[in-house]
């Protein structure tokens, strides 16, 4: 029997990737008031945002000096998970802590 000959064209796969941008990141911000004890803030900040006790007093302290401070960078989805738990706990304990996120500038 002959042997088959099977031809191959030979094609250049070429596959365009589009580059996908990275979800854009939101600054968690907690801010200043007359009532929220420095104390409740730490808390939040440590059970919340999981910082440890120095990070946390020095992010109370710029919301304390400064009227605003940034808890943490997230998704946008996370990032609301993490307001909706602060302000869950200051509504328990009645301090009108605030809690907000702003996008994050992006490198481009």
């Amino acid at each position: 029997m002959p042997e088959r000959e099977y031809g191959f064209e030979e094609e250049v796969a070429t596959q365009s990737r589009e580059r996908l941008k990275k979800p854009p990141l939101f600054r968690v911000l907690l801010h200043n008031d007359d009532f929220t004890t420095m104390e409740f803030v730490v808390e939040v900040l440590v059970q919340v945002f999981g910082k440890s006790e120095a990070d946390a007093f020095q992010i109370m302290w710029a919301v304390h000096t400064q009227g605003v401070g940034v808890a943490g960078v997230y998704t946008f989805e996370i990032a609301e998970m993490k307001i909706e738990k602060v302000t869950q706990m200051a509504r328990e304990r009645e301090f009108p802590l605030l809690c907000t996120a702003e996008e994050e500038p992006q490198d481009d």
